[in-house]
């Protein structure tokens, strides 16, 4: 008579609550008592002329081990994964008040002043082109930037037109255009925003850039 013991065990890298996990430690230490009576009670009753098999004993005992040591792996990476999130939290703390490049549409023009932007390319296009439009969706200004490589190219606006004359200070869109020969290429633009908090979520690190935009760690293309 084979003796079988499953028991749930907590996925690596859940976020369940400490009573969960509470509950969990105590379902395992029950299971493990529960199977050594039962093999004990095993032992005690079976046939003298057909006694236990050692390889089957050793089998069963060898799987409960297995169940435990799962548990116990699993609720190391859960501490383990623990201590990596708040440790990105804290490294993540030192941009708060700096100034990132993320993906991003708007421009915030004020008089006398260049606004920083960049362009995110994917792959080598032959040509690329950037406009820039006002709140009405009226073309303002039309810049050519030629063949790119794959990568990323910052830029600067200088608040004119294509006649040369200064616009009205606001919050202007720049769009991104770009072709390999008859192809698209995927490319968007970036724009500069300063972080204000930063925060753990359950997919990682998420920063506050302020008038509701957000973004995360892996969205950061360069930090001033």
């Amino acid at each position: 008579m084979a003796l079988t013991a499953t028991t749930p065990t907590t996925p690596i890298g859940s976020t369940g609550s400490a009573g969960a996990l509470t509950a969990a430690t105590g379902s395992s230490a029950d299971s493990e008592q529960r199977f050594l009576k039962l093999l004990v009670t095993q032992l005690n009753n079976q046939d003298p002329l057909n006694p236990l098999d050692n390889a089957q004993l050793t089998s069963q005992l060898a799987q409960m081990s297995t169940v435990s040591g799962i548990e116990k792996l699993n609720s190391a990476f859960q501490s383990l994964l623990a201590q990596s999130g708040s440790s990105q939290v804290l490294q993540s703390a030192n941009l708060i008040g700096r100034t990132v490049l993320v993906s991003g549409n708007d421009l915030a023009l004020t008089p006398g002043a260049d606004v920083p932007f960049a362009v995110d390319v994917t792959g080598a296009a032959e040509t690329v082109k950037v406009s820039i439009t006002n709140a009405a969706g009226e073309v303002v200004r039309n810049i050519d930037l030629g063949a790119l490589p794959p990568g990323v190219k910052t830029l600067s606006w200088d608040g004119r037109a294509d006649n040369g004359a200064p616009v009205a200070a606001g919050v202007y869109t720049v769009n991104v255009g770009a072709l390999g020969g008859d192809s698209a290429v995927a490319a968007n633009a970036l724009t500069y925003a300063k972080v204000s908090s930063v925060a753990q979520q359950g997919n990682g690190v998420s920063l506050d850039l302020g008038a509701g935009r957000k973004a995360s760690l892996s969205d950061v293309k360069l930090i001033l």
